[in-house]
């Protein structure tokens, strides 16, 4: 049998038999799917593998992959606007600050457009639901804050202090020792305010003491006076008795029955 190159089977150079033929198509399109198998394979071994989904720590790396997704996904976000004929608007912001955002519309639009749509779709159990939420968080954090609140208040009464360590019992003496000066300052400031006031208060009795005397010695001085004045009355009432006047006609000036005979006599005569 004539040996046959693989060469010339490739080139087409040698003639072939009608079975030689047939032997040799079927061995060229197992080999040549052999080939693509291994290149298939080889594709797929030595391409890029599967990327965790978490935060690049290098800083480098981490910006050159945002430049490369920011870039991609503007560019999605255009190819689904043309090919959908849809509304899409796109913000993005990078860590530095800088604003990205593509918009096949006003993107003002599209935000007031976006509020009237989930305006629209919430209703009143949604929202009762976010304010339930809003308050069981809020309370949570006033009973967390109300347990701390208790227990610095019973470390500073000196109670459940086994629970600290060297260093927060430390911390609660300083914070104690700071408490009782200030308590100490506040104290003596009162006390030195209240004996000013305690002062003044002092000399102003003293003054209104000293008015009320001379006021008393004033009066004094007045019933003095009008008891000489009745002791000049009383000795000149008994004069005019031992005179046989009456006090009532030195008081009042009323004419007595001998001034009345008189005046009788003298008009007879």
């Amino acid at each position: 049998m004539k040996k046959i190159s693989f060469l010339s089977i490739i080139t087409h150079k040698t003639p072939l038999p009608t079975t030689t033929k047939k032997h040799m198509m079927g061995g060229c399109w197992f080999f040549f799917s052999l080939i693509t198998i291994i290149g298939i394979y080889k594709r797929v071994k030595m391409g890029r593998g599967k990327i965790e989904i978490k935060r690049i720590e290098n800083t480098t790396n981490r910006q050159v992959t945002f430049c490369k997704r920011r870039n991609g996904l503007l560019k999605k976000a255009y190819e689904l606007s043309v090919l959908c004929d849809a509304e899409v608007a796109l913000i993005v912001f990078s860590t530095r600050g800088r604003l990205y955002e593509y918009s096949n519309n006003n993107i003002r639009s599209t935000i007031e457009r976006y509020k009237k749509a989930c305006s629209g779709t919430s209703n009143t159990n949604t929202v009762t639901e976010i304010n339930a939420q809003y308050y069981q968080q809020e309370s949570a954090k006033l009973r967390q804050q109300i347990q701390m609140l208790q227990n610095s208040s019973r470390h500073l009464m000196g109670d459940s202090l086994s629970s600290l360590t060297v260093k927060e019992l430390k911390q609660l003496e300083n914070r104690l020792e700071r408490g009782i000066t200030r308590i100490r300052s506040k104290k003596h400031e009162m006390l030195l305010a209240e004996i000013e006031y305690f002062q003044k208060r002092e000399v102003e009795l003293e003054n209104e003491s000293v008015c009320l005397r001379a006021k008393i010695a004033e009066i004094e001085r007045v019933e003095e006076a009008n008891m000489v004045t009745g002791a000049e009355l009383n000795a000149i009432q008994a004069l005019a008795s031992r005179n046989f006047f009456t006090p009532n006609v030195i008081e009042r000036g009323t004419p007595t029955p001998y001034s009345h005979h008189d005046k009788k006599i003298l008009h007879l005569g």
